[in-house]
């Protein structure tokens, strides 16, 4: 299969430095809300259909948590026209793939497919969001509760380390905020949803007005307009959706944690609260990400995997979702060594980054793997992280589906000199949570006191 000519002018952009993405595409918003994108790409004969709800676990409440990520499942339970199991069995027998997922700010479906059945995803697409409330009946809500609650135990209470996301998250957000909870939700909210609480999130948050459509390929966009007008259009907007305020929340001093697991070796999780997807100092705090832990030559590994041994492995990574963001460094320390040992050697590289900077040659490695990365990504027309994905994640966000090459410029705007000065401001060593997750009865190698 040949790559597509873009991705070859791609490819010489990141040489050069100088990228310039020239994806073009059509927007249109129907009368009922729903906000339509068009891309064409005629390289390979396929077409790809990919849905946003604005929606995501951030939309919960305390007490009922889990909804977002529930409906993920149940969009696939069936509803007015097509019968359980037959969503995936129609795409699979055309010859598509398909998948969905759901993250504290929004829930994606796709389905990629031959160009010739793109009707049939869209059909389907339409179906599901028109009528799935007319099939919904409690037998399916309790199969896909018990399907998520195994998910949860497979996942977080079985899974060593499981355990930590959920407990960073509880003590880096006040209970009121919307990122304490995970998009998983808790296992006493899930058995306490009732049917009709269920239904009543769909009908507010699963909407035409509340939705945006992405469909890319080798599609022709008239053609295609007119498929989504007879699928879609006649489906109620619902009420509009208001939208949530940031909210960073403020630390005033360090949280030490403690969790004793079924684990061979310690682990450390530091996380600092950061700031919100596309704000200021989102895309710095990204690339330093990089300079402390991206491949053998970072910071992190350099010191505390390559030259001390003291760790097997290191993590760093901006974690910026729609409202607030937190930065991370996650550590696995080696036979022998404390999780105090390695806080303070990451604090002495941090301290490094703080008061000295990065090297240019540093910077211009991190950026290089961030267009690189992205440049990639766009190889693929759907799917996560492909040209109609990124289309989404744009409109959703920013209202601005084509932000490619803003996106691109935040990373190549950024300094050294603002980078040291992000590490000094978001990475202060007596403002943080600390959690050590031990093996059982070694609470000796915790960090802290």
């Amino acid at each position: 299969m040949k790559l597509s000519f873009l991705f070859f002018t791609l490819i010489l952009g990141v040489a050069q430095m100088s990228a310039q993405l020239d994806i073009k595409y059509e927007k249109h918003t129907l009368p009922n809300g729903l906000q339509v994108i068009f891309y064409e790409d005629h390289d390979v004969p396929l077409a790809a259909v990919n849905l946003w709800y604005h929606v995501g676990s951030a939309r919960e409440k305390p007490g009922r948590t889990g909804f977002a990520h529930l409906f993920e499942h149940m969009m696939f339970q069936g509803s007015q026209d097509v019968q359980k199991g037959e969503h995936f069995r129609l795409l699979e027998e055309a010859g598509g793939t398909l998948n969905g997922s759901t993250s504290t700010d929004r829930t994606n479906y796709w389905e990629v497919v031959p160009e010739n059945f793109l009707e049939l995803a869209l059909w389907l697409e339409s179906d599901r969001m028109a009528t799935l409330l007319t099939s919904m009946d409690q037998e399916k809500l309790d199969n896909q509760r018990d399907v998520v609650k195994n998910e949860r135990r497979q996942n977080y209470e079985n899974r060593p380390y499981g355990l930590a996301w959920e407990t960073i998250a509880a003590n880096l957000y006040p209970p009121e905020h919307p990122y304490h909870w995970l998009t998983i939700g808790s296992m006493a909210d899930l058995s306490a949803a009732s049917l009709e609480d269920v239904k009543e999130f769909f009908r507010t948050y699963y909407t035409s007005g509340n939705a945006s459509l992405a469909v890319g390929g080798d599609i022709n966009p008239a053609e295609v307009k007119k498929l989504v007008e007879k699928y879609f259009g006649s489906i109620d907007n619902g009420k509009a959706v208001p939208p949530m305020k940031k909210w960073e929340p403020a630390l005033t001093g360090q949280k030490y944690l403690l969790l004793e697991d079924q684990v061979q070796l310690p682990r450390l999780y530091i996380a600092w609260p950061s700031v919100p997807e596309f704000a200021k100092d989102d895309a710095t705090l990204d690339l330093l990400s990089g300079v402390l832990s991206a491949g053998k030559n970072s910071r992190l590994y350099k010191t505390l995997v390559y030259d001390r041994q003291i760790a097997q492995d290191v993590t760093a990574m901006q974690n910026s979702s729609g409202i607030a963001g937190s930065f991370m460094i996650i550590a696995t320390a080696v036979p022998g060594r404390t999780l105090t040992e390695l806080t303070k050697a990451i604090d002495e590289e941090v301290a490094k980054v703080v008061k000295d900077g990065v090297t240019p040659r540093e910077l211009e490695r991190v950026k290089n793997q961030t267009k690189t990365s992205f440049i990639y990504s766009l190889q693929h027309v759907g799917g996560f992280g492909g040209v109609t994905d990124q289309l989404n994640r744009y409109n959703v966000f920013l209202g601005d589906p084509g932000y490619f090459n803003k996106d691109l410029a935040r990373y190549t705007e950024v300094t050294a000199t603002g980078l040291q000065q992000a590490a000094k401001k978001y990475l202060p060593a007596d403002r943080r949570v600390i959690l050590s997750v031990v093996p059982k009865g070694k609470q000796d190698l915790k960090a802290g006191s």
